[in-house]
This record gives structure tokens, C-alpha cells and sequence, in this order.
């Protein structure tokens, strides 16, 4: 047995999830241990057989204001912070009675849920632990000689160690510490969120980002680069409440891919398909069934589609299944699928199919995060939507020419910048992304509705009697003339270039209607 190793004579556990805890105090007692507890820890301890101390019976000091205060007292904390190698430490326990603690076992009050749930403020208030994180960071501070853990998931190792090595090493204490400061910080990062929420300030003076690794991935973007997965404790449907049905596991690439396509689709009204490759819509089509919609995304642009992301807003279909099965996807993420989808996708063994359980809410408010040098960029997400168009042409865009321009504008919301769009028919027929200059955006555009057009066996274009939409405003009229000599005859953007005027001036001479939305979606 090696110096670092630290024998369990006595065990503090109190906890709020129970999972594990009876067969954890079973292992600690088979090793000589006392078992001081709490509350309903301490119940559950006793209906399983097992011997425990009350909390008050240890201290001499009774649970007081309705059980808030009962562990912050010397004969618990001087037990955990005294450093068994300084006499002096020693000294003083024993002069005040004060018997050491060697592990502290405490998960904390279940705020995060309780706001999940939708609790009234004061209901979240009384979930806000004290003792709890005390304890932790107390034992945390001291695992030079106390053992300290704070996940159920942690219980398994511990109990092995007492099999093997009848203590706990100095590696597991150490790593265990660092996870218990990582869950206070992450605990309190979430009420902080909570406070600034209630009111009104989403970007506040000190921003805790907290998150649970739900997974450690193979690799970034790249090979030679980590990554992980996190979720933030939040209820909105999304990615993070995903459950894979099948395929092999997720890279980082397919999950922020999927994340642009699940979030793009959320923005469709009518039954959608949302078609990504590098986090850029290559397709997206609305129409009345989800088969018909996958017909019309995949035309955009077929060979962009090959070995993307497919996303749909209804329960997938055996019919739509089939269709998108007929060439190669790395994922399809749907709120659900019925069994005849799910039958027709099991023959692709690798294709991931992921299940959330509902669409996310495109309007829910939330903060997105991007790190640089130094420190991270904090933003409100992008819940904008077009509510009052301001028609600036003489002729004003026909009611299926507003349909096209509405799907139009919630689109290139979802492509970087700088993104043109057209639309026809209630189809994407040509994406422009990411270019430096918006003219150049829309050439690529225009071009790859030329070659879609090819690629279906269609004399001409796709864009002919299309609609347009620009993220952000025309800075001089060529980008809205290659618009208009690709087919579109309406555009939608939001306005305020100093050149509107000449922008203005070129649609009408072509005929064209425009409307300004004063609303710029620029996505970098």
C-alpha cells in the first residue's frame, strides 16, 4: 500500500439523486466506515440495513430553519479542511472533538431542473443548495485527504478502489476534486443565468458558461485537433436532446452540420426538407408531404448533397425514408419516424438517424458563443422574422411571388454571409454562401441553378421566375442585375444602403418587384 493511499474511516453522504448510494454505503461499511448522513440520504441508508449517524447526533448541534442549516458547523467542516500531516491541525480537532471526515459524498438540490420545469421563482429560490457546494468545495480544497464525490457515475471507481486497495489514491482524489469545483462552477453559473434571465439582462457583467460533456469525440474538425460534446442543462429540443437510433457515432463535423440543418428547418412552417453540407443549406423545399419536399431540396443542388445533412420538421415517413436512402447521407435528424422509416434506414448501417423528440423553438430566446483571442464573443441568437415588408418598387410582388420571398428571406437567415437565395415554387434553385462580395454570391447563385437545371434534364435555367433574398442590403445595383439576368423577378432585403436609391431604380426598369424588411441576418 503506497503513502498516497488514504483509508475511509468515516463518510459523509448526503445527496439529493439517490442512484447509487445504498450500494456505495454497503461497500464503505464492509470497509469499516461510519456513515454520517442527512435527511432522506440517512432514511435510505437505514431501510437498506445499514448503521447511520444523524448529522445533528455527530455535531451536538440540532438541523435548524427548516433543515437550511445543519451541516455548516466546525464538527463537520473542521473534520473535512484539517490537513492530517500539521500536528497543530491535529492538535486542535482533538481539543475541540472534532473527528475527521476522509470522504464527502453530496450532489446538490436540483435547481437546474426545477427551473426546467418551469417552477415559479420562489420554488426555484428553495432549490438553491448552500451546505451542499460548502461541502464540496471543502473537501475539494482538502483531497490531499479527503476523497470527494459529486456524480453517481463516480461511485463504481471508488468502490473498486476499496475492493483493491482498501482506500482511495491521491490520483483519484485529485481528479475527483477537480470535478467537483467544474460542477459548483457549473451549478452556479446556472443560477447566475437564472438571476439575469428573470431580469431581462441575457448579457450580464460576469457570464458563466457551464455544460455536462455528454461525449468525447474522435477528433474536431480536423484529426490533430479534441473535441467534445456539451450540453448546457437546457430543455429546448435541439441536437442535445437527440437520441441516435442508429449509425456509427457522430463526429464534430456532423454534429454542428446537423445543428445549421435541425435549426434551419425549424424555421418552416409547411412540411419541410433542409439539405446541409458545411453547415450551409444546399437545399431547402417546403411542399404538402415530406417526399415531395426532399424531391425539391435534392434538385438544387444534387452534387452538393452527396454526403450531407438531411433535416425535416414532421415525423419522418417510410416514403420520404426511401427517397432520401437512394443516395448517400450521413445523418437524418427528424423529431421522429415512424417504423416504416426507421425499417428502410436500417439497411444503411453507417447512416446516423437521430430522433429529438420535438422541433426545436426558432423563436426561443438563448445566447450564442465564439470564442478569439483572449476571450469569447456573447450574442442573443438570431430570432428575427420579416413582420412588415415595405414594398419600394412600382409593382408590387404577387401573393405567390410573397410566398417564394418569405421562404427566401427565412433561408438565407441560415447561409453565410454573404448569402444570395433564390427561390421558386416553394424550392430553393440556388444558393450563393460565403463569399466576399455579395456579386460573387450571386453569380455562384445563378450558376448552380443553371446546373441543377442540367443535372434534372431541364432546358434553361432553375432560376427563371424565381425570387430572390440577400442577408444584408445591395451596396450597388450590379449584385441585384445579376439576380435579374439569372430570371428572378421579386427580391426581398432589408434596405438601408446609401445606394437604395439606384438599387431601387435598376428593379423598376426590369419590372421587378422589391421589398425592404429593415432586417439584416448576417451569419458568419
Amino acid at each position: 500500500m503506497t503513502d498516497d493511499i488514504l483509508r475511509v474511516r468515516r463518510a459523509l453522504l448526503s445527496v439529493s439523486d439517490k442512484t447509487g448510494l445504498v450500494e456505495l454505503a454497503r461497500a464503505l461499511a464492509a470497509h469499516g466506515a461510519e456513515l454520517i448522513s442527512t435527511g432522506g440520504s440517512a432514511r435510505a441508508l437505514r431501510d437498506a440495513g445499514l448503521a447511520v449517524t444523524e448529522v445533528a447526533d455527530h455535531t451536538g448541534v440540532p438541523e435548524m430553519l427548516d433543515g437550511r442549516v445543519k451541516t455548516l458547523v466546525p464538527k463537520i467542516h473542521g473534520g473535512i479542511l484539517g490537513r492530517r500531516d500539521l500536528p497543530e491541525h491535529l492538535a486542535q480537532m482533538e481539543a475541540h472533538g472534532i473527528a475527521p471526515i476522509d470522504l464527502v459524498c453530496v450532489n446538490l438540490y436540483p435547481f437546474e431542473a426545477t427551473v426546467a420545469a418551469g417552477a415559479p421563482p420562489p420554488d426555484c429560490i428553495e432549490t438553491i443548495d448552500i451546505g451542499g457546494p460548502a461541502l464540496i468545495r471543502a473537501a475539494a480544497k482538502n483531497h490531499a485527504h479527503v476523497a470527494v464525490l459529486t456524480d453517481p457515475g463516480q461511485y463504481q471507481a471508488a468502490i473498486d478502489s476499496l475492493a483493491t486497495l482498501r482506500g482511495t489514491t491521491l490520483a483519484d482524489r485529485r481528479a475527483w476534486a477537480g470535478a467537483a469545483f467544474a460542477r459548483t462552477a457549473s451549478y452556479d453559473a446556472a443560477i447566475g443565468a437564472w438571476f439575469a434571465a428573470e431580469r431581462g439582462d441575457p448579457l450580464p457583467v460576469h457570464l458563466g458558461v457551464r455544460g455536462v460533456r455528454r461525449e468525447t469525440l474522435r477528433y474536431g474538425e480536423n484529426p490533430h485537433q479534441q473535441a467534445a460534446f456539451y450540453t448546457d442543462g437546457s430543455d429546448r429540443s435541439g441536437i442535445a436532446t437527440a437520441v441516435q437510433v442508429q449509425g456509427k457515432s457522430l463526429s464534430y463535423n456532423n454534429l454542428n452540420d446537423t445543428d445549421a440543418a435541425f435549426e434551419a428547418v425549424a424555421e418552416l412552417e409547411r412540411p419541410g426538407v433542409v439539405i446541409v453540407k458545411h453547415a450551409n443549406p444546399c437545399g431547402v423545399a417546403v411542399a404538402d408531404d415530406l417526399e415531395a419536399a426532399w424531391h425539391l431540396a435534392l434538385r438544387c443542388d444534387p452534387v452538393s448533397a452527396y454526403g450531407g445533412i438531411v433535416a425535416v420538421n414532421r415525423t419522418l415517413d417510410e416514403a420520404a425514408a426511401a427517397r432520401i436512402a437512394t443516395i448517400f447521407t450521413e445523418v437524418i435528424v427528424a423529431p421522429d419516424a415512424t417504423e416504416g422509416a426507421r425499417a428502410v434506414l436500417s439497411v444503411k448501417r453507417n447512416l446516423r438517424l437521430l430522433l429529438t423528440g420535438a422541433m426545436p423553438d426558432a423563436q426561443a430566446p438563448g445566447l450564442l458563443l465564439k470564442s478569439v483571442a483572449g476571450g469569447f464573443l456573447a450574442q442573443t441568437r438570431d430570432t428575427g422574422r420579416a413582420e412588415t415588408l415595405q414594398v419600394v418598387t412600382r409593382r408590387a410582388p404577387t401573393e405567390a411571388e410573397l410566398a417564394d420571398l418569405m421562404l427566401a428571406a427565412r433561408v438565407a437567415k441560415h447561409v453565410k454571409s454573404n448569402a444570395i437565395v433564390y427561390v421558386r415554387g416553394g424550392a430553393t434553385v440556388g444558393i450563393g454562401a460565403g463569399q466576399m462580395s455579395r456579386v460573387d454570391s450571386a453569380r455562384i447563385a445563378a450558376a448552380k441553378g443553371e446546373e441543377a437545371a442540367r443535372a434534372a434534364g431541364l432546358e434553361g435555367r432553375l432560376t427563371e421566375g424565381s425570387v430572390v433574398a440577400s442577408d444584408a442590403f445591395f451596396p450597388f445595383a450590379d449584385g441585384l442585375e445579376v439576380a435579374i439576368a439569372a430570371g428572378a423577378t421579386a427580391v426581398i432585403q432589408p434596405g438601408g444602403s446609401v445606394r437604395d436609391a439606384e438599387v431601387v431604380a435598376a428593379a423598376d426598369k426590369a419590372g421587378v418587384a422589391m421589398v425592404f424588411t429593415g432586417l439584416r441576418h448576417f451569419r458568419h
